[in-house]
C-alpha cells in the first residue's frame, strides 16, 4: 500500500531540473559556433555547460529516487545559481534583465529550493545510518 504521507514535490523538482538542464545544454550548443570563429575559450565554456547539464539531470534522477546526497547537492547548486543571478542583477556588468532571464535565472532555482526544503520532504530522503548499529 502506498504511503499516504508521501509527497510528489521531488518529482516536480525533477521536472524543473530537467528544464534547467535543457537551458544549460542549449547554452553549450550555442557557444560552439564561436569556437569555429576562433574564440577557443568558448569551447571550455561549452564543455562546462554540458557538464553542468549532465550533473543536473543525474542529480535530478537521484532526487526522484530519494537519495539524501542528491537533495543536498541540488540545494547547493540552486542556492549557488540564485546567488549568482542576484549578483548579476545587482552589479552593473551588462547582464540581461528581461523577463525570460529573471524566470530562468532567479525564479526557477527559487522554485526548486522551495520544493525541496522543509522537514516533510527531508524525512522522505533516505534514513540516516546509526553509528551504533
Amino acid at each position: 500500500m502506498k504511503d499516504l504521507s508521501a509527497t510528489s514535490r521531488p518529482e516536480a523538482a525533477f521536472v524543473l531540473l530537467l528544464m534547467q538542464a535543457t537551458f544549460w545544454f542549449l547554452a553549450g550548443v550555442s557557444a560552439l559556433p564561436f569556437v569555429l570563429g576562433g574564440e577557443v575559450y568558448m569551447l571550455l565554456l561549452a564543455a562546462f555547460s554540458f557538464a553542468l547539464a549532465g550533473f543536473t539531470v543525474w542529480s535530478g534522477m537521484e532526487v526522484v529516487w530519494r537519495r539524501r546526497w542528491a537533495r543536498r547537492a541540488v540545494l547547493v547548486l540552486e542556492w549557488t545559481c540564485l546567488i549568482g543571478s542576484l549578483l548579476m542583477l545587482a552589479l552593473p556588468i551588462g547582464a540581461n534583465r528581461g523577463p525570460v532571464s529573471l524566470l530562468v535565472n532567479s525564479v526557477l532555482p527559487f522554485a526548486v529550493i522551495l520544493l525541496l526544503r522543509g522537514k516533510a520532504v527531508r524525512n522522505q530522503f533516505g534514513t540516516p545510518h546509526s553509528v551504533t548499529g
